[in-house]
């Protein structure tokens, strides 16, 4: 006895998820371009910077996204270059989420392996260690 085949789900369903994450992505890129992160005062100090004089991985992410925002590359590369390629990313995987959402196809891509977690780890934790050393000034915000 054949099995009918699975019904696809409709598509404002399918589209529910990365609608809503992209109105999420950009109401924080929104504040954050509008409430300016250049100024003090606005958004709580990195408490590794604070403590340490260390910049961690994400300080000058706030800024870069306000560059990014107002149109401003060079000085959202120059506040966080590593921030910037993680937009680009999440912007990337969005695309591929919403094209696999309309038409219909499952929207679960291969899982990380370890392998990739420690991958980034160890990304970020270069870009840390060269960001604060004085050859590496230029990745500091």
């Amino acid at each position: 006895m054949a099995h009918p085949a699975p019904r696809r789900s409709a598509l404002p369903r399918r589209l529910a998820a990365p609608l809503g994450a992209l109105t999420a992505a950009l109401a924080a890129f929104v504040y954050v371009g509008a409430v300016d992160p250049h100024e003090p005062g606005h958004y709580p100090v990195c408490p590794l910077l604070h403590l340490t004089g260390l910049y961690c991985p994400a300080c000058g992410g706030l800024r870069s996204a306000h560059d990014v925002v107002h149109g401003d590359l060079p000085a959202a590369l120059g506040a966080n270059a590593l921030a910037v390629a993680g937009y680009a990313a999440c912007a990337v995987f969005w695309a591929v989420w919403l094209t696999r959402a309309v038409r219909g196809r499952p929207t679960a891509g291969p899982r990380p392996r370890a392998v990739h977690w420690w991958a980034l780890a160890g990304l970020l934790l270069v870009f840390t260690f060269v960001r604060n050393l004085p050859a590496g000034s230029a990745l500091a915000p």
